[in-house]
């Protein structure tokens, strides 16, 4: 999708990055994937493809948990490869000296096969993927740490301190952006509302992305099917019912029965759902809302898609998360 942030990149450029990496000549490239942040190319390079990932260029103007994403992204890579068997693709290269282009970049494997929301499989059912990935957010919700937030912004000493950071941060976004987040400080009255809940949150590795074009799904001979977690950037430490969010996107959490159960079934942790987890929840899916609605004016024009897209998600996730939170008797 077409945004502001994306950072184009000539085929000199790109030859230099390559030359510069020892991984040889390129033979040829095009710009690939459906993200709306960074630009991404697949290069082929002695007969071998590669995803060449683009952070913004240095002069654009992002959202402040979104500064230096690229750099924590390898990291969480990292992570998932070391605490997980989840399958992630290798870096090879990263470069963040700014000496060839005015951006970050990394340079890593580019993975076979096509992205589950367009994986279509004899094998699978029609509720596959939201088990799935209900599985795969399991695994790396095993991943602990005693600090909360985002690492490129600093970390908290609990969820409360973090989530209400993280949501000062945006709403401060949209001040620069020459806007008042009025939906983003009435959040903040009821994180500071249900402040000794928040707190009771652990901390875990939280993906808060778990859409399905960013897991690859692949089909061996024998018809197994393999996945594979790309795009990890938007990761932080925090409460892991948030990723609860985007699983079966747009059903109350109660109603999520199949990401629950398959969830339940593989977790260190069972969920049980409690009022506080459902206030924690619609926190999270408050927060989720602010971001949509602060984004669009960093990434979109106003007839653009995205920006229809943010507003009309937005303002039912503002609404769903604001009508729960208000009608809770603690």
């Amino acid at each position: 999708m077409k945004s502001k942030t994306k950072y184009l990149l000539s085929e000199v450029e790109i030859s230099e990055i390559f030359q510069n990496s020892k991984l040889g000549k390129v033979d040829s490239f095009y710009a690939m994937g459906a993200g709306e942040f960074n630009s991404v190319y697949c290069v082929k390079c002695n007969q071998k493809e590669y995803v060449l990932k683009i952070a913004p260029h240095v002069d654009k103007k992002v959202l402040t948990y979104e500064k230096d994403m690229l750099r924590t992204e390898i990291k969480w890579y990292e992570r998932i490869g070391q605490g997980t068997a989840i399958r992630i693709p290798k870096v090879y290269y990263s470069d963040f000296s700014k000496s060839i282009i005015n951006a970050d970049y990394f340079i890593m494997e580019k993975l076979d096969g096509v992205q589950m929301d367009n994986f279509k499989s004899d094998c699978l059912q029609s509720d596959s993927h939201a088990s799935k990935l209900a599985a795969m957010a399991s695994e790396i919700h095993r991943i602990k740490n005693d600090k909360y937030g985002y690492e490129q912004n600093g970390l908290f000493e609990d969820w409360y301190q973090a989530i209400k950071a993280m949501t000062q941060n945006l709403i401060n976004d949209a001040k620069s952006a020459g806007h008042k987040s009025k939906s983003g400080n009435k959040l903040l009255t009821y994180i500071e509302k249900y402040k000794e809940i928040l707190k009771k949150a652990d901390c875990s590795m939280v993906n808060f992305d778990l859409w399905t074009p960013n897991v690859i799904c692949n089909t061996d001979e024998y018809g197994n099917i393999s996945y594979a977690w790309i795009d990890p950037e938007r990761t932080f430490w925090g409460d892991r019912i948030s990723d609860f969010v985007a699983l079966e996107f747009g059903k109350p959490l109660e109603n999520k029965i199949q990401s629950i159960e398959s969830y339940n079934g593989v977790a260190d942790e069972p969920i049980k759902i409690t009022t506080e987890i459902k206030i924690r929840y619609h926190i999270a899916m408050a927060y989720l809302a602010l971001i949509q609605e602060v984004e669009k004016y960093y990434r979109y024009s106003i007839f653009n898609y995205g920006w229809i897209r943010n507003v009309v998600s937005a303002k039912i996730l503002y609404n769903k998360a604001f009508k729960y939170l208000g009608s809770v008797n603690i």
